[in-house]
């Protein structure tokens, strides 16, 4: 019998963790800001409803921020996070502050105005993939459509001077107006009081709409203190308007659905990593026998498993030569990430030590615990080498994807190295298998087998040049192919067409 389901609430706390670290901002900071927006919306009387579409988009305000992750640690030197947590704070309609980023980010000689120009439009493109990512993730995960609304005009300003369409004033839906603020309340709070209140005063009528900001500055401070006061992880669920939404415990599996495709669009290279774990990982686990209450324990966590991947830069996980030291060191926190993020949410807990393990080994050698075969669960061996072989199996920028018979070959060899349980390797081979070869003759939307085939090499990256030499086409015809399935599917973007992609199991 179904029970009265999850607070979704408590869910998506977790999510903006995630979003925290892949913009570069201390874990729990979207979580004050959602506090705050729900404190602002009580105090300009808004319904209940209307307040629940500011929390929530508050929450998710920076949803879709592995869209471009590729994109911006190209332009910023491989650390997209180091020039997130600048960019994120800059108001680009000044261009005086835009200059000193600039600055900032790149150091050399003072930019001239027209460089300042053209670094306010680079954003064009990566703005909308951020929110072609962010409407889709949201409505998969059931958001009002004020919300999915809301997280389409993030980057759009009050004063008309956003982007990609200029809207003015009300034509901002109001839970964007309060998401504004309060995220830039919260990102100017290190800085202390008197420069929030600066900030807010500055850009009200301009970035943000002047009656949010003036109510903010009326209470501002005795607000700002409730919120840095209290524990975020319970205040924010608390802060959550009514009704409470929940959600049925059987939609973990779409949540966790959520997560995966999110932390797997950072890289181009991951697409579809997270679900294939889990699919892997589950098929093992029902060849080894275990209850089906761990199996399904289990398939979650795998979703969840590389959740703390999105806070390292992308110029750590796209670095085709030799990790250094500093980078192993990055890297080998993603699971430490991964597990605390998942250890406060209630509904989550339970995933949280075998998501947190997957990269530990049976001699010790694995991390981030170093934590040797007597402390690994079967669930965690299966987990361990279900993720080995699935990466195995995909691109890296160090290595091409295996075939399965050599990456079934090394897997045994980790066995022998001590590193692997057998069991399991034996296990997740089979299930590896026994999986059935994905139909070429035609996928969701319309989409023709060709146009599977020049969509799953989009979405990992390739460039119209790239399509057209593996299918033997001119890139003109690759253009036009990318174009019609763009349509088809309905996005503009190559990270939206990649979601896609994963959501469809396509890749």
């Amino acid at each position: 019998m179904e029970t009265k389901g999850l607070r979704l609430a408590e869910l998506l706390t977790a999510l903006s963790v995630v979003t925290d670290l892949g913009i570069g901002r201390p874990p729990e900071t979207a979580m004050r800001a959602c506090i705050l927006a729900s404190r602002l919306a009580a105090e300009m009387g808004l319904s209940n409803a209307e307040a629940s579409h500011a929390y929530y988009a508050t929450l998710l305000r920076y949803i879709g921020c592995t869209a471009y992750a590729h994109e911006e640690a190209s332009m910023a030197g491989g650390d997209e996070l180091a020039a997130r947590a600048v960019t994120t704070r800059l108001d680009f309609g000044n261009l005086q502050e835009v200059s000193e980023a600039y600055q900032q980010l790149i150091p050399g000689p003072p930019p001239s105005p027209q460089v300042v120009q053209a670094f306010v439009q680079v954003p064009q493109d990566l703005v909308v993939s951020h929110c072609e990512v962010g409407i889709s993730l949201a409505h998969r995960l059931s958001m009002d459509a004020s919300v999915q609304a809301a997280l389409g005009q993030i980057f759009e300003r009050w004063d008309g001077h956003g982007i990609p369409h200029r809207l003015h004033g009300e034509d901002l839906c109001l839970p964007v107006r309060f998401a504004h603020v309060a995220t830039q309340v919260m990102a100017f709070l290190p800085d202390g009081y008197d420069t929030v209140r600066m900030i807010i005063r500055q850009r009200s009528g301009g970035w943000f709409d002047p009656a949010i900001a003036d109510a903010f500055l009326r209470r501002g401070k005795d607000l700002v203190s409730e919120v840095e006061e209290a524990d975020a992880w319970r205040a924010a669920v608390e802060a959550e308007p009514a009704p409470e939404q929940r959600v049925a415990d059987s939609a973990l599996d779409e949540v966790g659905g959520v997560f995966a495709d999110l932390t797997d669009l950072k890289c181009h290279f991951t697409l579809g990593h997270s679900r294939g774990v889990a699919e892997l990982a589950e098929g093992a686990a029902r060849r080894a026998g275990l209850p089906p209450a761990d199996i399904l324990t289990l398939h979650r966590a795998a979703l969840f498993h590389d959740l703390g991947r999105v806070g390292i830069p992308n110029g750590v996980w796209e670095k085709a030569g030799p990790l250094s030291a500093i980078d192993w060191e990055a890297v080998r926190l993603h699971p430490y990430h991964t597990e605390r993020i998942l250890s406060r949410a209630p509904a989550l807990q339970s995933l949280a030590l075998i998501a947190g393990m997957h990269h530990e080994r049976e001699n010790g050698s694995g991390y981030f615990r170093g934590a040797g075969a007597p402390s690994l669960s079967p669930a965690v061996r299966l987990l361990c080498a279900a993720d080995a072989y699935q990466a195995m199996t995909q691109d890296r920028p160090h290595r091409r994807a295996m075939a399965p018979d050599a990456a079934a070959r090394t897997l045994e060899a980790e066995v022998q190295a001590g590193r692997l349980d057998a069991d399991a390797v034996r296990h997740v081979l089979v299930a590896a298998g026994h999986a059935v070869a994905r139909s070429r003759a035609g996928g969701p939307a319309g989409l023709s087998g060709r146009e599977l085939e020049v969509l799953r090499l989009i979405a990992t990256g390739s460039s119209y040049r790239d399509v057209a030499s593996v299918l033997v086409i001119s890139p003109r015809t690759a253009a036009h192919h990318v174009q019609h399935i763009y349509n088809k599917i309905g996005v503009s973007t190559r990270a939206a067409a990649a979601l896609y992609a994963m959501e469809h199991r396509l890749l």
